[in-house]
């Protein structure tokens, strides 16, 4: 498997915010990539890992809470992501996914998925048949406008409202801040949930946290 990191944090956006997590970030992504990506460098960098290399390194820490990630996770799904989920599971570990949906998302009842659509040059990239096996939804907002276009994905989808979270656009702290109370009023305006990403208001540009 293509793993460009593991780490031991908080998660800093979604539902499961503040949630102490041990980070597994797998590397490589769908076409089209998204610009303003802040992982870009899980598409090149990585090592090659086996499923129990990577239990041993996760196991490390005293947290049994495991956030799966990318890049995009899931189109490791067969040459050893559903190994390495069925051993974390095993152990009693609770797994969360967060994914694009771009390479499908797997039928799984035992794990959390939340699915982050993303809109390239007016396309939403994600399979409809995705969107019915997500747990929650996780939106980036730039502007104004692709706020509505998440509005509008939200209603033509019939997405519940509150499994879905909107935060801003941002790889740096102060990119969040110029976008974040924007994102909270459209959210008290349309009944939205608002999620900050709390390592970049911390940490601003740092691997890692």
């Amino acid at each position: 498997m293509h793993v460009s990191e593991i780490f031991y944090s908080l998660q800093g956006e979604g539902p499961l915010v503040g949630e102490p997590s041990v980070f597994i970030r797998l590397g490589g992504c769908v076409e089209p990539y998204c610009p303003w990506c802040d992982t870009a460098y899980a598409l090149h960098e990585y090592r090659e890992m086996v499923p129990e290399e990577i239990m041993e390194e996760a196991g490390r820490y005293a947290c049994r809470n495991a956030v799966i990630t990318g890049g995009e996770p899931f189109l490791q799904w067969e040459p050893g992501l559903k190994t390495l989920h069925r051993e974390l599971a095993a152990k009693g570990w609770r797994i969360s996914y967060e994914t694009s949906g771009k390479a499908g998302i797997p039928d799984l009842h035992d794990a959390t998925v939340v699915l982050s659509p993303k809109n390239i040059a007016g396309q939403w990239q994600v399979a409809p048949e995705a969107l019915a096996r997500a747990h929650s939804f996780k939106f980036v907002a730039q502007d104004l406008a692709s706020l509505r276009e998440i509005d509008i994905f939200v209603q033509e989808n019939a997405l519940q409202k509150e499994k879905v979270y909107i935060m801003p656009m941002g790889m740096t702290r102060d990119e969040q801040l110029q976008r974040m109370e924007m994102v909270f009023t459209f959210c008290r305006e349309h009944g939205y949930r608002m999620t900050p990403r709390l390592h970049i208001l911390i940490f601003d540009t740092k691997r890692g946290v």
